[in-house]
């Protein structure tokens, strides 16, 4: 019987386990991919934004080679710390159910059942790409994550979205040498909030026609050839090779729904919880890290989540 079954080996999950080892608690960490997986699965050459005394957890510090530290870094340093503190994780393990069981809970997983008293969810969003729910979609061809720029030299690219992430793989695939960037974009602009020194640079390559930009406009179909684009009074279609799909992100609800832990719909789908425990109305589960902000998905991050497991743990403790 575990005190508490924590999913998600993200840097909420290890900090949760940080605490709860501190706190002389008996714990599992299940991870469904590798340690902190999200960050695995950022592009390959990926510097952060924020600096690394911000992405510093369990009072460890994080020292890079410079101010913003690289995604390999970051990696190095989540490793050391479940590491040193010899933390509990099962990787490669992903919760397929959860029932009652006299009072408590049993948590099953791809290779084994566990017991437990509370769980606490700390998955975040990176894993589960916010879909066009269109045909084709599933095609090799189509991408909703972006690794690094290699495959699309000579190739002719069609990048779905007007964020940061997708206005950054225009230009390094035009910057590279794609054969053709074509970006749709539903809205009538680049997104306002694109960082500062990206958006003069992608509204520059767009105003000279080294990238083509379609505005208000939506893919609604993808073959292996091509993709039909529309717009209010067209419908029209364009080869490409490749389509990423730089749309964003979501929470797993489905995890969620299978712990049955009730979603705010009217506010913007985060989950209920106490804001000082961090517990939810199901009893003996938690939610913790960016999970907690919806489909807000740029409003949590590992600097402003950094003390979630210390709440979590407390209020388990506190509750014997």
């Amino acid at each position: 019987m575990y005190d508490l079954v924590i999913i998600g080996g993200g840097p909420t999950g290890i900090n949760v386990a940080v605490e709860a080892k501190k706190a002389g608690l008996n714990y599992i960490v299940i991870e469904k991919g590798v340690l902190v997986n999200s960050i695995y699965h950022f592009p390959a050459n990926m510097t952060f934004f924020s600096t690394s005394k911000n992405l510093e957890i369990a009072n460890i510090p994080f020292i890079s080679h410079t101010g913003k530290p690289t995604r390999r870094e970051a990696l190095e340093y989540y490793r050391r710390i479940t590491e040193s503190y010899e933390l509990n994780i099962h990787y490669y393990e992903e919760v397929s159910q959860v029932d009652e069981s006299n009072g408590d809970y049993k948590v099953n997983t791809s290779k084994g059942t566990y017991n437990t008293k509370n769980i606490v969810v700390t998955v975040g969003f990176y894993d589960t790409p916010r879909l066009l729910d269109i045909p084709g979609e599933d095609l090799p061809k189509v991408k909703h994550y972006y690794d690094e720029v290699h495959p699309y030299v000579g190739q002719k690219v069609l990048v779905i979205g007007a964020a940061n992430s997708a206005c950054d793989v225009a230009l390094e695939c035009w910057q590279k040498g794609a054969a053709e960037v074509t970006m749709a974009i539903r809205s009538n602009e680049i997104y306002p909030k694109v960082k500062y020194w990206i958006k003069p640079n992608i509204e520059n390559r767009i105003k000279e026609g080294s990238i083509t930009a379609y505005f208000e406009t939506d893919v609604v179909d993808i073959t292996p050839t091509h993709a039909t684009l529309k717009s209010s009074n067209k419908e029209w279609t364009i080869e490409n090779d490749f389509v990423l799909a730089m749309t964003g992100y979501q929470p797993d609800y489905h995890l969620l729904k299978r712990l049955m832990v009730p979603i705010n719909e009217s506010d913007d789908h985060k989950p209920y919880f106490n804001p000082e425990t961090l517990k939810t109305s199901q009893r003996g589960i938690y939610v913790a890290g960016v999970i907690n902000a919806g489909m807000l998905t740029s409003k949590l991050f590992i600097e402003n989540t950094r003390e979630h497991g210390e709440r979590v743990v407390k209020s388990i403790v506190s509750e014997g």
